[in-house]
């Protein structure tokens, strides 16, 4: 599929229960934008995890990290309204193994990447949060 903000190609992928609460509505999926990051929900969503490094090498190539993560980026765009499930998420990418602000960090920087968000402010913002 392709992002109807910019075009990009998206990932759509099964988003686990724990999860959920993180996504609008009752859906059982997301899929991600590989250059926006514009995150949107999905009804129908594969059985299988796509490759999340499709993104940018900043994206855990470990599932367990890589989804909480690309859900965190997705809702750092409303990080007042989506508080507790971005502090959820963080800490879930965290106990997978990887440093969710060193990521982000890298993420920001990666060439690739033109998201709807302002990264770098995010990622301060975030640090405040925490």
């Amino acid at each position: 599929m392709t992002c109807p903000d910019c075009g990009a190609p998206t990932l759509a992928f099964a988003v686990s229960e724990q999860y959920r609460d993180a996504l609008p509505g009752e859906h059982v999926g997301a899929e991600v934008c590989t250059r926006c990051l514009v995150l949107r929900p999905v009804a129908d969503p594969p059985a299988d995890l796509p490759d999340f490094t499709a993104i940018g090498d900043a994206v855990p190539s470990n599932d367990e990290a890589a989804v909480p993560f690309v859900l965190m980026v997705g809702l750092i765009p409303s990080l007042a309204t989506n508080r507790s499930e971005i502090s959820e998420l963080l800490a879930a990418v965290e106990r997978a193994g990887t440093d969710p602000l060193l990521a982000l960090d890298r993420l920001a920087e990666d060439p690739t990447v033109d998201a709807e968000a302002d990264l770098r402010t995010r990622r301060r913002q975030l640090e405040q949060l925490l």
